[in-house]
């Protein structure tokens, strides 16, 4: 076998220039016990957690190559659970930020993520239209609910039953009873989706938006009158509403006679108007349930003002003393007989229950918003923008007029728009980056942001020799020279009357060309002029026309061959025409694309040419006689950006369909694709090294990869490529068919990819080597007593001494404990029925020898359940069966006793220190009792049953 070219690797490095992603949510978190501080944002792949008082990150949640859809933070404020773009959910720890739980289950984007209020379970809904419950203690998923039809826009657990509500883009709204996993109630009221829904007083009121200018508002009225106490104001506000309209009393007793077996009804009370006319985007409130924030697809934000019960019995209070006094007057004047003040009722209005406080205007369009109570008057709002920005402001609630005050943005840690053009420095310590409103210097090494300057909406850039000053090519024809040093513009040229689709360097750097869709391309000599503003005789850098070049068609892309021979200009015909740089003599025509070459770059020794493509096709050509070598489908969509590395052959790609590829022009291979952004690749750079390399995207993110050490062989590639192939279509499956398994409302909350598969293959091979070794250890049992002296113990399997352990039993269990908790279930479920009676015999062992009886309960319960009729029409399997079911039981009652006791004994040292603080007087005493306790505590628990 012949040597093979050996590739160095590129990876990622660092992403940066991106505050929030379009796609996700932003949330308030508190951390440290401060409340309005920090916010929780997606930024692509990752989570960044923002101080909104500093503007810095406070920490990044690395993720893998998914974009993240959705965020959600937990009761006990030190965990959040992410959603990403292909379904997965992770659960981080912010102390640390590590992933500690990741679930796998929808085949969609996560779209609604919501904890119960201990944290303890976790909903959540994708564009699959399920909804799946999630075990956070267990590490596993509890069951699949299907029964939208259309995507899942939000969930939320109620507090007092074990319910679960959900909202669907099917316009219809699900009440799920999460004992039997059925679906009890289907709101029907809404005339088209609903995109958000929040809960109030209690869990007693529902307000839901939608795709109109509604806000209705529902009361929800609970079979078993649990929380009759708790609102005493509801009922008067009930009956006065109902009783002014008939209508809706007939419909309340409908429902009431079909709902009497349902543990709650629900009935519309009337409807809130917001101004905005499109639909809702998000809704939220904070924990007190004082503000309710409401948005649409434009900038306003809406807020209104939940008064609290005792505001509204006070009004309420009012207004029936009023009416009393009405009444006393017209009984005085003897128009009307008295009437008691018992049969007084006076009625609220929805819209004083619900408030509006004001309208904020933001800087750009609302993608989501959250609120928090900072104080009992004080409300924080923090909203993440579609323009890669995140706005907050301060309300206040005892003002029937308020303003928003304190506002501030966070927004200079990247552009508001498509990164367009980038390019670095020659010395490759900068990082030029533009877009259509302003023009960013970064440092590589840092990845900070040394300079912002506002300009004309870029196209193409390029450092001007030195590195003092940058140039970039606009939308409006203008080309326009910028000081970094001073962060100013100094000249602005009307260059063309187009847009300057492209910039190139002269190889001697004494001149530029420049090329647009006005059919031009000119050429300008850099040069030093006396500044006008100033009294000095310093000079600064202009251009100056020289030479014009006239076109057939709209110039899109030039260049220059490195020995400044040649000049090569891309034309909207689909053709490359290239020059002789000296003389603009016409030298070569480029044919064979079928759409405008959008790009192109010349080799180092100025014989090559590579063009890219609107055809998604690259060509490589030969500059002297311009014959096309070869011809490569290179990307699934336009190709617009494409640039050679330094020194070699090789180039990189990039398109619309989201991938940059690296190729070589030598033996027109595919190196490596690599993938990262979640939106189109407008532009890439490479540095003169070929040691870094730049993109930019549509998704706002600017990405830095760093070539490697790591050699890299092609075959070894092609194999991983088929491997994501595969495992992308094990999530296209369908799901795992139960025998057995009649209802189609509930289902396995796990799906079938490749880590279940690689599971369960383990577990199979590990019963095969239980097998093998059993019999072993049953031969030397066996010549121990016919040669009745002491023989050496047999030889341990090498995987026994890699898990440290010394027997089969031993082995199997610790392979058990390997899979992920998640990932049980579906791993067991395609296992072979053959393996399975193996390991109802091993499970009997682990049983009896009380060896992790929690996992293996599980396993054993889930396996009767799938394979019951197989299991318990096996005559082998009946006596083990039979073992089993009295085993568990005792089992079990032992460990509950177990932790009953060390629960007690937990409650009993908690008691203990809370009465002895309250004893204490002095703060240094208290902590060194503190201390005491805390070491008796730990002593205490180490004496339980362990």
């Amino acid at each position: 076998m012949g040597l093979t070219r050996q590739y160095l690797r590129y990876v990622p490095s660092s992403v940066f220039g991106l505050i929030g992603s379009q796609k996700s949510n932003v949330v308030y978190l508190e951390i440290h016990g401060v409340l309005g501080k920090y916010c929780m944002v997606g930024a692509c792949e990752d989570v960044i957690v923002w101080d909104l008082r500093t503007g810095e990150k406070v920490l990044t949640l690395k993720g893998d190559n998914q974009e993240v859809t959705k965020v959600a933070r937990s009761p006990d404020k030190k965990h959040v659970a992410v959603g990403y773009n292909n379904g997965m959910i992770r659960i981080f720890d912010l102390t640390t930020g590590d992933s500690i739980i990741t679930f796998s289950g929808h085949k969609s984007a996560i779209t609604a993520l919501k904890y119960d209020c201990k944290g303890l379970r976790l909903a959540s809904g994708a564009k699959d239209t399920d909804v799946i419950v999630w075990d956070i203690v267990n590490e596993s998923g509890l069951y699949r609910m299907k029964g939208h039809k259309g995507m899942v826009t939000q969930a939320e657990f109620l507090k007092t039953r074990n319910v679960l509500i959900t909202s669907s883009k099917d316009t219809l709204m699900k009440f799920w009873d999460l004992d039997t996993q059925h679906c009890f109630k289907t709101l029907v009221g809404h005339r088209s989706e609903v995109y958000d829904f929040v809960l109030l007083r209690n869990e007693t009121r529902l307000v839901t938006g939608s795709g109109d200018m509604e806000l209705r508002v529902w009361d929800i009225n609970y079979m078993d009158k649990a929380d009759e106490g708790t609102e005493a104001i509801e009922p008067v506000l009930k009956k006065a509403r109902i009783s002014a309209d008939d209508r809706l009393a007939n419909v309340e007793e409908e429902t009431e006679e079909k709902d009497e077996l349902q543990i709650l009804t629900c009935t519309k009370v009337g409807s809130v108007m917001r101004q905005g006319k499109d639909r809702v985007v998000s809704m939220a409130t904070d924990q007190q349930e004082t503000i309710l924030t409401c948005h649409g697809n434009d900038s306003s934000l809406e807020v209104f003002h939940l008064p609290s019960e005792a505001d509204l019995k006070k009004l309420l209070s009012k207004r029936q003393k009023k009416m009393r006094q009405k009444l006393r007057q017209v009984t005085e004047e003897g128009q009307e007989e008295k009437r008691e003040d018992e049969a007084i009722v006076a009625e609220l209005k929805l819209e004083e229950e619900i408030r509006k406080m004001c309208g904020i205007n933001m800087s750009g369009k609302i993608i989501s918003a959250d609120v928090v109570m900072e104080g009992p008057t004080v409300a924080k709002v923090v909203a993440l923008l579609n323009k890669n920005m995140i706005e907050f402001c301060s309300l206040r609630t005892d003002e029937k007029k308020t303003e928003a005050t304190n506002r501030s943005q966070l927004s200079m840690h990247g552009h508001h728009s498509d990164v367009r053009t980038v390019c670095f420095s020659s010395d490759n310590t900068a990082i030029l980056s533009a877009s259509a409103e302003s023009i960013k210097i970064w440092n590589r090494a840092s990845l900070q942001s040394i300079r912002t300057i506002a300009c004309d909406y870029a196209l193409c850039s390029m450092f001007a020799p030195g590195d003092r000053h940058v140039i970039i090519g606009t939308k409006s024809g203008k080309l326009q020279i910028f000081d970094i040093g001073a962060g100013v513009m100094l000249e602005s040229i009307e260059a063309h009357t187009g847009a300057v689709w492209s910039v190139a360097m002269a190889p001697d750097k004494r001149s530029i060309v420049s090329g647009s869709a006005d059919k031009h391309v000119k050429f300008w000599n850099f040069e030093l002029i006396s500044s006008e503003d100033s009294t000095t005789s310093s000079k600064r850098l202009t251009l100056e026309l020289t030479r014009t070049l006239m076109m057939d068609e709209d110039v899109l892309c030039v260049k220059y061959s490195p020995d400044q021979r040649l000049l090569a200009v891309s034309l909207l015909d689909s053709t490359v025409k290239v020059f002789f740089a000296d003389t603009l003599k016409f030298f070569l025509s480029l044919y064979g694309h079928k759409l405008p070459v959008l790009c192109m770059d010349i080799s180092y020794d100025s014989t090559m040419i590579v063009t890219g493509s609107a055809d998604r096709n690259v060509k490589i050509w030969g500059l002297d006689f311009g014959d096309c070598h070869k011809s490569i489908f290179a990307h699934d969509d336009s190709i617009m950006c494409i640039q050679f590395i330094s020194k070699t052959h090789m180039f990189f790609s990039g398109g619309k369909d989201r991938k940059v590829k690296q190729w070589d022009a030598d033996n027109f291979e595919h190196i490596i694709t690599l993938e990262g952004h979640h939106a189109e690749v407008w532009c890439l750079d490479v540095t003169s090294s070929g040691n870094y390399l730049v993109t930019g995207s549509h998704d706002k993110s600017l990405r830095l990869w760093e070539k490697t050490q790591e050699p890299l062989v092609l075959e070894e590639e092609r194999e991983m490529e088929r491997e994501k192939e595969y495992e992308e279509s094990l999530a296209q499956g369908g799901e795992p068919v139960v025998p057995g398994e009649t209802n189609t409302e509930a289902g396995l909350a796990g799906k079938k990819t490749i880590e279940t598969v690689k599971a369960a293959e383990r577990l199979m091979e590990a019963v095969e080597l239980y097998k093998e070794e059993t019999e072993k250890f049953r031969q030397h049992a066996l010549n121990y007593k016919k040669v009745n002296k002491q023989l050496p113990g047999p030889e341990l399997h090498p995987m026994f001494l890699t898990l440290n352990v010394k027997t089969p039993e031993q082995y199997m269990l610790a392979v058990l404990k390997k899979v992920r908790s998640s990932e049980l279930e579906e791993a067991l479920l395609v296992l072979p029925f053959s393996y399975v009676i193996d390991l109802m015999k091993i499970f009997d062992i682990f049983i009896s020898h009380s060896w992790e009886v929690e996992l293996t309960c599980r396993c054993l319960f889930f396996l009767l359940r799938i394979h019951h009729g197989q299991i318990t029409t096996n005559q082998v399997l009946l006596p083990i069966v039979d073992r089993l079911r009295s085993q568990t039981k005792e089992r079990v009652r032992v460990m509950k006793d177990q932790i009953g006791f060390n629960l007690a004994g937990m409650q009993f040292l908690q008691a203990d220190i809370e009465s002895a603080e309250n004893i204490m007087f002095f703060s240094d005493a208290t902590g060194k009792f503190q201390v005491k306790k805390k070491k008796q505590k730990k002593k205490a628990v180490l004496a339980f049953k362990v």
